[in-house]
Formats: structure tokens, C-alpha cells, sequence
């Protein structure tokens, strides 16, 4: 069974509206791979940050990487400017477990040591296993284990959540 969520679009500007406030300038925008990026791009934007986006594949940081094997779609990760001091705002679509973001802030320190880091999601949506919570967060909502919300974009653009 599938159920409908909010407007992607409109938990964007929720979040972008939510950061502004107290959002440094000097702050870069990380996305992870893949719908971390989108959400992003949106906020990048929104933001009007004067940095290129980052973007990380955390898949080599995963701890799960022995169980499951290297996903067939890699891509680098692309850090367009020097972390050292630099205040971050990381950013992903879906924060469930908080293994991800665990494994994002890894490979992060990798690259150097950011001045602070702060998490952004498009949707929290509970069962955590890590000590790990968004300073933002669009939408939060308490999911059964045994289903997924997807973000997808779709060929004009446009960001569609669904929960299967």
C-alpha cells in the first residue's frame, strides 16, 4: 500500500524558511547522494549561497559495506572547497537510522575538520539506532519499520516523496 506525503516542494521552502534565519554565509551546503543532493540544490538556492554544493557517496563509509557489497551506481564524492574551520550544513532527504549521516560525518573528517556541522533532512521519520538528530527537519513523522518513504525526481525536475 502506498500513502501520500506533503509536496516535497513545500517541505523545501519550510526548511530553507527554518535555516534562514541563522544561516552563516560562510556556511557550505553537503548533500548526500542522491536525494540529499536534490534537497540540496533546492536549499542551496533558496539560501542563495555563494559556495558550490558538496556532495558526498558515503557508500566505502557504510558500515554495513562488508554485509551488502558496493552498490553498482558509486559516484565521487565532489568537495569543491577546503572543510578546515568552515561551518556545514549537511544535508539528506530521509534520516532514519542515523547510520548514514554517521557515515557522512566519517568520511567528512577525511576531508578535514569543519568548524561545526548541522543536519538538515527533508523528512525525519523516527527509528533511530544512533545517538543522531536534524537541527532541521521538514517534516517529522513516526514510520513503521517495514516501510520506506522514497524521494524521486521526476524528468521536469520535480521532487516527489511517497511512503510504500
Amino acid at each position: 500500500m502506498t500513502a501520500s506525503l506533503p509536496d516535497a516542494a513545500s517541505l523545501i521552502d519550510a526548511l530553507a524558511t527554518a535555516i534562514a534565519p541563522g544561516f552563516d554565509p560562510d556556511t557550505r551546503i553537503v548533500g548526500i547522494h542522491t536525494g540529499g543532493v536534490w534537497v540540496a540544490e533546492r536549499l542551496h538556492a533558496l539560501l542563495r549561497s555563494p559556495h558550490p554544493i558538496g556532495q558526498l557517496d558515503i557508500s566505502f563509509y557504510r558500515d554495513d559495506f562488508s554485509r551488502i557489497g558496493l552498490h553498482p551506481q558509486v559516484k565521487p564524492s565532489n568537495l569543491p572547497y577546503d572543510l578546515e574551520n568552515r561551518p556545514l550544513l549537511l544535508v539528506d532527504d530521509v534520516l532514519h537510522t542515523g547510520r548514514t549521516i554517521r557515515a557522512a560525518m566519517n568520511e567528512l573528517f577525511d576531508y578535514g575538520r569543519p568548524a561545526s556541522i548541522r543536519l538538515a533532512v527533508l523528512v525525519d521519520r523516527g527509528g533511530r539506532e544512533l545517538p543522531i538528530r536534524p537541527d532541521f527537519a521538514g517534516l517529522v513523522l513516526d514510520v513503521p519499520a517495514h516501510q520506506n518513504i522514497n524521494l524521486s525526481r521526476l524528468d521536469d525536475g520535480h521532487l516527489t516523496l511517497s511512503i510504500a
